[in-house]
């Protein structure tokens, strides 16, 4: 996978959790927990680019 690849890849996850979260966000009962999770996993990944692309 070139690095041009390997960026695109981890920005289309990173924007995949953004949709996710928000969408958890807008349920009538959101889950407090998974909101949490997915901010973790959306932060990592974002840590990742700015590990590979600095």
């Amino acid at each position: 996978m070139s690095f041009i690849e390997q960026v695109d890849t981890l920005k289309a996850k990173h924007h995949a959790l953004e949709d996710e979260i928000d969408t958890e966000k807008n349920r009538p009962h959101p889950d407090d927990l998974m909101i949490a999770d997915l901010k973790k996993q959306k932060l990592k990944i974002k840590d990742q680019l700015e590990e590979i692309t600095h």
